[in-house]
């Protein structure tokens, strides 16, 4: 008898080898019905996602995979990519089809076609993929040799797939997977039958080089979500809608914070506005650097091509890297600040009585990003990391790393972000450092979080090139996660550039050194909280906090003499003098976003008060203006936002 056990511990006998769907329909028929893969857990073996048509063959472990499981939802967006493509060619029977993978919350697949696709191809894409999906045709997985299967894609006209296939070992096995008319290339698994994708949407097309290669063909990427549920694709696509209104880049034009123009492609241009809210960011990071022990440097812009050979960035960085040449020499403009603070900390020998030291900078970056992958301030060429680098014994890597954890949170939570994701990121393929050195790295992580009790992931292979790292994500207004703040072990690089310290013993030894970022790139993290408060940025922030606005000219002077008094006790203040009449300022000043709204008239000029408007459309009425000030420096105090108040 063959036994098969289940996640619970429970197991079920058959006579002989059976298939994943015949062992979930004896579970139950609805979880036969349900089931939309399983994974497979063989003797000696790593589990394996399969198929409902594998058959096991062997005792094993089983769990089946239904659309309530994040791997189920992966398969439903997996098969609706290849259902995408077989719309495609039904409708289009001229286009060739290339890769087609699952992205978060969805999938695009690449076409080469001879004319671009139009809104209209798509929506009738869309009504095909709707008409195949309901015909319910089973999905089946055949294995072909690979020679043969070049020449059957050659036949039928799709070059790019031909040459996928022929580019894979003569000794894999190749799958494909049929269903009705179309079949295509692919791993597997896939669904049981298109009858179990019933909720997609395609979203739009974008341009791909073939093989990511601009020296390659443009091919058409067409983007899709797919999901279990209509309420769970609801629920997404009004996240979009919400975060399109969101967009920084869309409100950085419409509170004059900044702007991009092709002639510095991946670079911003601040505007006054802009430049305030920045500054008040760094302001903030300068305190926090001042008030847990670190000393603020500035390293050069550019270094000898040399230093970065010692490093390993050359070896393991460079096409991400610019560099510039005078007088024979070549020289990076640097990536990161690492190398800069290490030389810093050689420039004097240190007792390991002044251990850890911590250096930080605000450090102005310049990485070679691929014009494509440019995303307004989330993904730029140019940026300004609040970098920080401590240099400390072994003994005190622990303390420093959960000291570090403790500051991050701190620090998100003023800015309001108080939902935290961990990741542990591992050793990557391409490295520098001994195994032994990467264990020691990684376990001083790992055991780091698990002093400050948080709940954390492996992401396996995700480490810088020089030492593993915790990666901290944070979740903003509606939802979305972004990766921002880091803090990484690294062995090697002081090694690498002779960074020693005196030791109790009065030997020289290598520090430890530790690359760490809360906000990570001060472009990337503003972008990231005009969004998260829709631009309505909270006083402490607000470029602008308080517009003073006069009924008539006849109150100028008084409106004037209030911005004036305000701006004296440091708050950013300004008059609108204007001839306008009281409705149109308050409604041009609303869609600034400005948190506060002061009108003067008669009555408040003659009882030297003023009348004040909250952001949103509150009316909180007249009040002396000192109590106006003493209520915004308690905005300013606490971080609060003015709805709070």
């Amino acid at each position: 008898m063959l036994q098969i056990t289940l996640p619970d511990g429970s197991s079920r006998e058959f006579p002989g080898p059976v298939s994943v769907h015949d062992v979930a329909s004896s579970i139950g028929a609805g979880l036969g019905r349900a089931a939309l893969a399983g994974r497979v857990t063989l003797p000696g073996h790593e589990p394996k996602l399969v198929d409902t048509s594998y058959v096991i063959g062997q005792d094993a472990q089983l769990a089946i995979v239904t659309a309530k499981d994040p791997e189920g939802v992966d398969l439903i967006r997996h098969s609706t990519a290849h259902l995408l493509a077989y719309a495609v060619k039904e409708l289009f029977p001229d286009a060739q089809v290339t890769i087609g993978p699952v992205i978060e919350n969805g999938f695009y697949y690449d076409f080469s076609y001879k004319r671009p696709f139009t809104p209209e191809d798509l929506e009738a894409i869309e009504k095909k993929m709707a008409e195949l999906a309901r015909k319910d045709e089973v999905v089946t997985r055949e294995e072909w040799l690979r020679d043969d299967a070049v020449e059957f894609f050659k036949g039928i006209g799709e070059a790019y797939k031909a040459e996928i296939i022929a580019s894979i070992p003569s000794n894999e096995a190749i799958s494909l997977y049929r269903e009705g008319d179309f079949i295509d290339l692919c791993r597997g698994p896939h669904v049981p039958s298109t009858g179990k994708l019933k909720v997609f949407k395609l979203m739009k097309v974008a341009g791909a080089y073939w093989r990511g290669d601009s020296k390659n063909e443009m091919l058409q990427r067409i983007y899709g979500t797919a999901w279990a549920t209509k309420e769970e694709q609801a629920a997404y696509l009004t996240m979009l809608e919400e975060a399109e209104k969101r967009d920084h880049r869309k409100l950085g034009r419409e509170l004059d914070l900044f702007h991009f123009q092709d002639e510095a492609p991946g670079l911003i241009f601040w505007h006054p506005k802009g430049w305030t809210l920045w500054q008040q960011v760094e302001q903030y990071m300068r305190k926090v650097y001042l008030d847990n022990g670190y000393q603020e440097v500035k390293a050069p812009q550019i270094l000898d091509l040399s230093l970065w050979k010692k490093t390993g960035h050359w070896d393991n960085y460079a096409e991400n890297m610019f560099t510039t040449e005078s007088e024979n020499r070549v020289y990076g403009l640097k990536p990161m600040n690492c190398p800069g603070h290490v030389q810093i900390f050689n420039a004097g020998l240190h007792s390991y009585r002044e251990l850890p030291i911590r250096y930080g900078e605000f450090g102005q970056c310049h990485r070679n990003e691929p014009s494509g992958s440019l995303h307004g301030m989330m993904r730029v060429r140019g940026f300004t990391q609040d970098d920080g680098h401590i240099f400390c014994t072994e003994d005190q890597l622990q303390d420093e790393c959960a000291a570090f954890t403790a500051l991050l949170q701190k620090v998100y939570a003023d800015f309001a972000f108080t939902e935290i994701l961990y990741k542990v990121a591992t050793r990557p393929e391409k490295r520098i450092g001994s195994d032994e050195v990467w264990d020691k790295a990684e376990q001083a992580l790992i055991e780091s979080l698990n002093r400050t009790g948080c709940q954390f992931e492996i992401s396996e292979g995700e480490g810088a090139f020089y030492g593993p790292k915790i990666e901290y994500t944070l979740k903003d207004a509606i939802g979305r996660h972004w990766q921002c703040g880091t803090i990484q072990v690294d062995f090697s690089m002081p090694q690498r550039l002779g960074a020693e310290y005196v030791d109790a013993s009065d030997q020289r030894k290598t520090p430890v050194m530790l690359h760490r970022a809360i906000l990570g790139s001060f472009e990337r993290f503003i972008g990231i909280l005009i969004e998260n408060y829709a631009g309505a940025l909270p006083p402490w922030l607000s470029p602008e906090q308080v517009v003073v606005c006069c009924i008539s000219e006849h109150f100028a002077d008084y409106a004037a003499e209030v911005a004036l008094s305000l701006k004296k006790q440091g708050f950013r203040a300004s008059a609108d003098l204007r001839g306008e009449k009281i409705t149109r300022k308050i409604r041009e000043h609303s869609m600034q976003k400005i948190p506060y709204i002061l009108v003067v008239g008669e009555k408040e000029r003659d009882t030297a008060t003023v009348a004040v408007r909250v952001r949103g459309g509150g009316d909180l009425g007249s009040m002396p203006l000192a109590q106006f000030s003493q209520r915004l420096q308690q905005d300013i105090d606490t971080r609060r936002d003015v709805g709070a108040a």
